[in-house]
């Protein structure tokens, strides 16, 4: 039997949840000066926080809260910031401070519930995530459909997560976390066509993953394609050497 390596696949790139972050940023009211250099100062701290220099990130946070203490999108940031370095408490308290000040804000209710998700809180993570994706003012809209997806399958409702992937694609065709997880929900389905179709759309707009080589390498097994699955093999144990996928297959 083949291990199943779908664990590993994790969340989203948190540079995308840094770009939500980012795109609200545009709703602070220009008109106040201080809003102003806090928005400038909450952008560079995402920014560094995005390149991976987190002591500086926090500094121009700092700095950004100085400016404007009842920004929920400082707070919020302030709350990526603590996730990134495994300070859950923390980065709860500042997502629940964000929401606070900002009820309707659907990047905090995106960003929260998939904390939540993460942490198994997953009634609360699901009420955040479906609000952020059903309000008319949230023009990313597939992001929180995919987490509120990904949020389903930790809960082991499998075709109630492929429901909101799939609208996530109607949201948005070309959007690759989504076509992921298609893929490797039709390769577990024994829907082998569909997963390859999945992974061809994902290549369009991104690159192989470990984990889109282990379903692709599979798949390709199931369809009787062996050069094929060959190729993705060898590639995986080439690219990705110190993954679990790669180690299972050196190990075998």
């Amino acid at each position: 039997m083949q291990p199943d390596f779908s664990v590993f696949w994790g969340w989203f790139p948190r540079s995308f949840f840094l770009a939500i972050i980012l795109s609200s940023c545009s709703l602070l009211n220009k008109d106040d000066k201080s809003n102003d250099s806090a928005s400038i100062y909450l952008q560079l701290g995402v920014r560094y926080m995005d390149l991976g220099k987190l002591e500086i990130a926090k500094e121009n946070l700092l700095l950004a809260q100085e400016k404007d203490p009842s920004n929920p999108q400082v707070h919020n940031a302030f709350a990526f910031l603590y996730e990134k370095i495994n300070d859950y408490a923390q980065a709860k308290e500042q997502y629940e401070m964000a929401l606070e000040l900002s009820p309707q804000d659907w990047s905090v209710q995106n960003n929260f519930g998939r904390f939540l998700c993460d942490r198994g809180e997953y009634k609360q993570g699901m009420a955040l995530l479906i609000q952020a994706s059903s309000t008319q003012l949230n023009d990313r809209q597939w992001v929180a459909l995919t987490n509120a997806g990904r949020c389903q399958l930790a809960m082991g409702q499998k075709q109630s997560a492929a429901s909101y992937f799939k609208q996530a694609l109607i949201s948005n065709n070309a959007y690759a976390p989504a076509l992921l997880e298609m893929q490797k929900l039709s390769y577990q389905n024994s829907d082998y066509l569909a997963a390859k179709d999945y992974l061809q759309r994902y290549l369009k707009v991104a690159t192989h993953t470990s984990g889109t080589l282990w379903f692709g390498m599979q798949t390709e097994v199931a369809l009787g394609n062996v050069d094929l699955a060959k190729e993705y093999q060898k590639i995986l144990v080439e690219k990705f050497p110190l993954s679990e996928e790669a180690k299972y297959i050196v190990g075998k």
